[in-house]
């Protein structure tokens, strides 16, 4: 003989909160990225921060054609994250592809979905960063073949920053760029510096920079910017977040910059 459970129904409805998390954070990343995810869940994530992922396609390699074929995707992409509910915050993850395709473009193709919301991207952000922190020359240090990192030059001149040294390491696989172990970022990260320069930045979020952007200014004596970390500051700065983490890097002591 089945027994039978007896199923009672609950007197009254539970009391709901606003929100399942007081802030909540969009990124829009690469099918390919093994190291934003990472990186938010360190440094952005907390009992009053969500963070929530959309992947779109990516094929490599890091070429400026491949890189602006994500242009179409980013839309929908953006639509994913938990559709019909407002974000505080919502991150294009590339840096390569922010150049390529515009700032002004990814912001437009994601308000198409989320209306309102602002768009960091990694490009935007690091202009940003490096003008809180006083910066006006600067090293780079890229993970990318010599003709995806031209027009990385280009728009770190055209806002108003003189570069005094450019450094590429060769590679054109994101997967690739994401297994470059993090002492040899620190390594190439300190012959990248110039000593006339007032900071470094290290570019692409697939790199694993932000983990040790702290112990690369201890060894160079400059504030150092990567992807990863000045879109997780602008993201937690939208958020209405301000506190202070000198221990990842001086940029996380700074409040963020309207303009």
């Amino acid at each position: 003989m089945i027994k039978t459970t007896e199923i009672t129904m609950a007197t009254r409805r539970p009391q709901l909160d606003h929100r399942p998390v007081e802030r909540r954070v969009g990124l829009v990343i690469l099918a390919t990225d093994h190291t934003t995810e990472i990186d938010f869940q360190r440094l952005v994530t907390s009992e009053r921060i969500g963070v929530y992922v959309s992947r779109i396609h990516y094929a490599n390699p890091t070429t400026p054609e491949n890189l602006l074929k994500m242009q179409p995707a980013l839309t929908s992409g953006a639509e994913l994250i938990l559709p019909g509910e407002p974000l505080d915050a919502i991150m294009y993850s590339c840096t390569s592809a922010s150049v390529v395709i515009g700032d002004d473009e990814i912001e437009k193709a994601i308000n198409a979905a989320k209306p309102g919301v602002p768009v960091v991207t990694p490009t935007a952000a690091s202009v940003r960063a490096l003008s809180a922190l006083g910066a006006r020359r600067i090293s780079i240090l890229t993970p990318y073949v010599a003709e995806t990192a031209a027009p990385m030059a280009e728009y770190f001149t055209d806002h108003g920053l003189e570069i005094d040294r450019f450094t590429c390491l060769g590679f054109s696989d994101d997967r690739e760029m994401a297994r470059i172990a993090p002492k040899e970022i620190e390594a190439f990260a300190i012959e990248a510096m110039a000593p006339t320069s007032d900071a470094l930045f290290i570019s692409c979020t697939a790199l694993r920079a932000a983990q040790v952007a702290g112990t690369i200014e201890q060894k160079i004596g400059k504030p150092v910017v990567s992807s990863n970390l000045a879109t997780a500051w602008a993201c937690l700065r939208l958020c209405g977040d301000n506190s202070v983490d000198p221990r990842a890097a001086r940029l996380m002591a700074l409040r963020y910059p309207e303009h």
